[in-house]
């Protein structure tokens, strides 16, 4: 396991659209997520490994719902962990709540 901590950096909603719409990678997947949320953090270790297994071919973000309302409320979002993956700017899938590895590798590998 890489000590590498900014595999997985978070972004604002001021870059969100940018990073959907200009990203290198046509995959994007997109964590969100809260300090306080324990279930979140249970999330964040695969969202690293997700990252290390797809690097150059997905692009893997956080973003912080309570400084995020907006972009979390635009998805009609309810509660978190929430991933959603983009594929060339359109949401292609929704993961809410804790799920399995495989569950975000096979919903990433779909669509790369």
């Amino acid at each position: 396991m890489s000590t590498d901590t900014d595999i997985v950096v978070y972004v604002e909603e001021s870059e969100f659209d940018v990073l959907l719409n200009g990203s290198e990678e046509k995959v994007v997947v997109v964590d969100f997520t809260a300090t306080w949320c324990g279930p979140c953090r249970l999330v964040s270790p695969l969202m690293d490994q997700l990252a290390q297994e797809y690097k150059g071919r997905a692009k893997v973000v956080k973003v912080d719902v309570d400084n995020n309302k907006p972009i979390f409320k635009k998805f009609g979002l309810r509660s978190i962990p929430a991933v959603l993956i983009f594929k060339d700017g359109i949401l292609a899938e929704t993961i809410v709540g804790v799920s399995p590895y495989e569950d975000f590798s096979n919903a990433v590998q779909k669509l790369v």
